[in-house]
Parts: C-alpha cells; sequence; structure tokens
C-alpha cells in the first residue's frame, strides 16, 4: 500500500505494530486522528505516554496500579485468605467482571515456556511463594489458561506451594484446551472458579 505523506507513513507503521493491528486498519487509525482536533489528539498521545512512562505495580500482587498497593489488595472486604493466580492483568479484569470472586490475586507476567527460554525466575514467583507462606493465605487457585505451558505452570506451582503449606486448588474446565480465560464468557469463567477443585483431581493433572 502506497501512502502519500512520509509522516502518514509512519504513523501507520506505528500503528501497524499493535497486536491484532494490520496495516489496512492501521491506515484507518491514522487518518482517523489525522482527523481529529489537535488538541484531542495531543491528549491520546499523552494518554499513551503516560502510561508507559508512570505506570507501576502493585507491591503485593504485581498488577498495574496507581498507586504502591492497588485497590484491591486494599480493600477491606476482600478476602484475604484466598489468592487467585493469573497470568496477566487482563485475566484479573476478566475475573472482576464475574463478581464470583472476592479474593485477592497474583499476576505471574507470563507462564513458563522453555520454547521460549522463560523459566520460573523469569516471572513473579517469589512473591507468591512468599504470600502463600505467611500464615494469612489459607488457598491458592491457579487459574491459567488450558495450554501446555498453563499446564506446565501450574505442575510446578503447586509442587512449590505445597510446600509452604497451602491448600492448592484449579478453575473448572468448562474452558475448551487452548483457551485463553480473557475470551472466555463471564457466567462460564465465573462457573470455573466457583467450581474449582483440588489441585491434581481428575485428568490432565487437573
Amino acid at each position: 500500500m502506497t501512502l502519500p505523506s512520509t509522516l502518514l507513513e509512519n504513523a501507520v507503521d506505528q500503528l501497524a505494530t499493535l497486536p491484532g493491528i494490520g496495516r489496512r486498519t492501521a491506515t484507518r487509525l491514522a487518518l482517523d486522528l489525522l482527523r481529529r482536533e489537535p488538541e484531542a489528539v495531543r491528549r491520546f498521545a499523552m494518554a499513551i505516554h503516560e502510561l508507559r512512562e508512570k505506570v507501576r505495580y502493585c507491591d503485593e500482587c504485581c498488577t498495574i496500579s496507581d498507586s504502591p498497593i492497588c485497590g484491591i489488595c486494599s480493600a477491606p472486604m476482600r478476602d484475604r485468605s484466598l489468592i487467585c493466580v493469573v497470568e496477566d492483568i487482563r485475566d484479573v479484569v476478566a475475573f472482576e467482571n464475574t463478581r464470583q470472586y472476592n479474593g485477592l490475586y497474583h499476576v505471574l507476567g507470563g507462564v513458563i515456556s522453555p520454547m521460549d527460554g522463560i523459566g520460573p525466575e523469569d516471572l513473579n514467583m517469589a512473591k507468591l511463594l512468599e504470600r502463600a507462606g505467611n500464615g494469612e493465605v489459607k488457598e491458592v487457585i491457579l487459574a491459567l489458561s488450558a495450554t501446555l505451558e498453563g499446564d506446565t505452570t501450574c505442575f510446578y506451582l503447586n509442587k512449590r506451594l505445597k510446600e509452604r503449606g497451602a491448600i492448592v486448588s484449579v478453575i473448572a474446565r468448562g474452558i475448551s484446551v487452548g483457551g485463553e480465560l480473557e475470551h472466555v464468557d463471564e457466567l462460564t469463567l465465573g462457573r470455573s472458579i466457583m467450581d474449582r477443585k483440588p489441585y491434581g483431581a481428575g485428568s490432565s493433572g487437573t
């Protein structure tokens, strides 16, 4: 696709680096931005800039936060004896949307994937193990996607968490194998955490 402006070309190139955005969609987005008022575009650009430069992560659960401790971890009504372990912030949002879970979370920041060179030391596991051994946490729910990497991570965490005396459970698998939690409807996701079972019960270690 030949574009009449180098400036437009550069904008399209950057927009096309976003996941799920091809060059045709990137061109449409760039042209939309071009039609907006300059102040609106400045606000848009500033929001993206501040997101990258100023965002921080909760000192307890490692999710995205505006303060040292996120709103979920600091909420007095949350059940602090429960920790739901998820891969990333999108999964926290998905579970919160179900309104059926009132415990805390822990964001790993990924899953173990030897093929990609990602091991336990590359994830937020040390903090999780520390939290699980603090005497306050009674149960850790493993809520990772039903993939080979997710199952490998669950297997590893189950062993390490049980060494610290925590009860380990896993969400029910009404979710298709290979499916990612962010794409699961809220009803199915809500039931999956309410119908969780002890890790190791059933087939495939889950």
